[in-house]
């Protein structure tokens, strides 16, 4: 009975430090208040760059239909579906939250049967003699009789330490990491394939601009051609032309190897065989989306690796408590009840009862500094977890200003380039009036050409840069999660997967 009590009062104990999240960055830096390429000069001269509103605007869900790209909904519907990436991930949390599980059946007690039926044969024997004389006698006789039993034991270590809740709560925390690693694993992929998409549209936006030029560099080597024959141009214009047409079409042609691989890379991603995969030829269209940044205090909810990291702190610290817990003695209630009986037909009869009760308490006395050591070792991980949280949190910092620059600055290089690229269609055409006019020779007219195609091939992969840089931005900033999609203890130990 003074047992039970003693129980009882002390199941509410739990060793352990209290978990606190820690501060995202060290004193004395502070977690900005905004992003430092965000300015209001920014918005208005960036495009693609709006302010976050929380009700409204905030990314959700299906992040990448921001785009407005049906081929590219398409893709990423797949990926959920036959990623393996995303499906080892899935699985490696449902391990995770069977662990929670089994942890907390530490928190009952346990309680087993065995019936056996045993048959034995006892041997019995005798004899007797006269000292002296040489004669005697020996007798012998079996026993065999059948014994019934049917016994329940049942054992409970109560925690009155919180040993096992410090396990259940590790448990736990590593299940939430597991989860929310399962969705950065979901959105680093989605990402990936938005950006090889753009990738591969952009690459038939260079086929289309060689092909056009292809076409134009013809209909140059024609008219060098006509007049080499009228006598007023050259055959070393019309070798120059050749030479300019050729090399564009080899360079063409070689389009062809980067396009192939992104589509290769895309039909990975989405789970399905490159050999049975294609993707139709359209080049680039899409513009920058009107992206909604929010404020860096923000980022730390959004970003599934952050919660990730943070959740492995939690985890740590609990594991703290598991191990000081090891200080303290282990008491083991244990009992035993059943029947037994010699006749099947008394088996169950209340004479054939039987019964015991037991506790049991056993404490370490010496053990030459492992749990002292023991416990070292789960702050130093606890100290490395916070480490690694505070610099992942840096680095998704570092993520969003460096997308936030690049598409600050890609958004005035491309107007410049787009200027450039007016200029140089200017100069061609001025050029190709002299040379018909036989001021010029056909060089001026072979570089104002390779000038423009310079400038428009340039202009072309500042849009892809800019697509792709939009798509690592919403990336860096969490695409449309947010830390309350972690499942909570609760659904982590429901029926329900």
């Amino acid at each position: 009975m003074g047992l039970a009590v003693a129980a009882c009062f002390l199941a509410g104990c739990m060793v352990g430090p209290k978990y606190h999240a820690p501060s995202a960055v060290t004193p004395p830096a502070q977690t900005p208040a905004a992003y430092k390429e965000l300015t209001p000069a920014d918005y208005q001269n960036t495009e693609g760059w709006k302010v976050a509103q929380p009700k409204d605007d905030a990314l959700r869900g299906k992040w990448w239909e921001i785009f407005n790209d049906p081929q590219l909904n398409a893709l990423e519907e797949r990926v959920n579906i036959s990623n393996q990436n995303i499906a080892a991930a899935a699985a490696s949390f449902f391990a995770a939250r069977a662990l929670v599980k089994e942890a907390r059946s530490q928190l009952f007690p346990t309680a087993t049967t065995s019936p056996a039926i045993t048959v034995q044969r006892s041997p019995s024997t005798s004899s007797s003699g006269t000292s002296g004389t040489a004669t005697g006698s020996t007798s012998s006789s079996m026993g065999t009789f059948t014994e019934y039993t049917f016994p329940f034991d049942a054992t409970w270590q109560p925690d009155l330490f919180g040993r096992i809740r410090n396990t259940v709560r590790s448990a736990a925390y590593g299940a939430q990491a597991s989860a929310a690693d399962l969705e950065n694993t979901r959105l680093v992929i989605q990402a990936d394939v938005a950006v090889d998409y753009f990738q591969l549209r952009g690459q038939d936006a260079l086929k289309q601009l060689l092909d056009s030029t292809v076409i134009a560099y013809r209909q140059s080597l024609d008219l060098t051609k006509a007049l080499y024959e009228t006598g007023i141009g050259s055959d070393e214009a019309v070798a120059q032309a050749e030479t300019q047409l050729e090399v564009t079409e080899a360079q063409d042609t070689a389009l062809g190897i980067q396009r192939a691989q992104f589509e290769h890379a895309i039909a990975m991603l989405t789970g399905q065989p490159a050999s049975s995969f294609s993707i139709s030829i359209e080049p680039l269209k899409s513009s920058p989306p009107a992206i909604p940044i929010g404020v860096p205090s923000q980022l730390l909810e959004r970003r599934p690796d952050i919660a990730a990291a943070e959740r492995l702190v939690a985890q740590a610290n609990a594991q703290i408590g598991v191990a000081r817990a090891a200080y303290f003695p282990t008491v083991t209630l244990s009992a035993a009840a059943g029947f037994a009986s010699t006749s099947a037909a008394r088996w169950f009869i209340w004479p054939s009862r039987f019964f015991s009760i037991g506790s049991a308490a056993a404490e370490t006395i010496f053990d030459a500094g492992l749990r002292r050591a023991t416990v070292e070792q789960f702050r130093a991980q606890y100290d490395q977890t916070v480490a690694n949280y505070r610099q992942t949190v840096l680095t998704a910092f570092q993520q969003v200003e460096d997308n936030l620059a690049s598409l600050r600055i890609l958004s005035v290089e491309i107007q410049q380039q787009d200027a450039a690229v007016k200029s140089a269609e200017r100069s061609l055409a001025i050029a190709k009036d002299r040379y018909r006019l036989g001021i010029d020779p056909y060089l001026n007219v072979l570089t104002a050409q390779t000038a423009l195609l310079s400038n428009q091939e340039t202009e072309v992969s500042l849009q892809i840069q800019q697509m792709t840089a939009s798509g690592g931005l919403i990336e860096a900033l969490g695409g449309g999660w947010n830390a309350s999609q972690l499942p909570s203890p609760g659904q982590l130990i429901s029926k329900v997967p």
